[in-house]
């Protein structure tokens, strides 16, 4: 039998994955809301806020990104077909889409004021709701395992 040299080890988000995860997705919110503020006021620190909300986004999302990305590999369960393996891969997709989502929405808020409307909202919605939905994956699906072993332990 070959190793992969990962641990198989399934079960819940281990803490300081599940923190960068947790972490990401209010700053990108946050980002969400001063592009909005920025739209209705033309005042640019609303602009100016939102790309450091942005980078402050990109730190834990890159964490967590380069987390799930080293826990993916070595699984059991993900070996065997099971509906884990595929929501851990569908984490792993939905938070990579919303690290690329960030990406260039960080890209295009260093921008000079004005010239980031109108796709600076619509970026930070895409990457907000991304987020939102990868923290909703890692903290719902990837507990399930663990949760049906305790379960049949007692």
């Amino acid at each position: 039998m070959a190793s992969t040299g990962f641990p198989a080890r399934s079960g819940p988000l281990h803490p300081f994955h599940a923190a960068m995860l947790a972490g990401a997705a209010p700053l990108f919110v946050g980002a969400l809301l001063a592009d909005w503020a920025y739209a209705r006021s033309y005042q640019v620190e609303w602009s100016n806020f939102a790309s450091w909300l942005l980078i402050g986004a990109m730190v834990p999302a890159t964490i967590a990104l380069v987390c799930a990305l080293g826990g993916l590999p070595g699984r059991r369960d993900d070996r065997a077909g099971g509906r884990a393996g595929a929501s851990r891969t569908l984490y792993v997709l939905v938070l990579a889409a919303a690290w690329i989502a960030g990406f260039f929405d960080a890209l295009h808020h260093a921008r000079d004021a004005w010239a980031i409307m109108p796709a600076a909202p619509i970026l930070s919605l895409v990457a907000a709701l991304l987020a939102c939905i990868a923290t909703w994956i890692g903290f719902s699906t990837l507990r399930r395992p663990h949760a049906d072993r305790a379960g049949r332990a007692a």
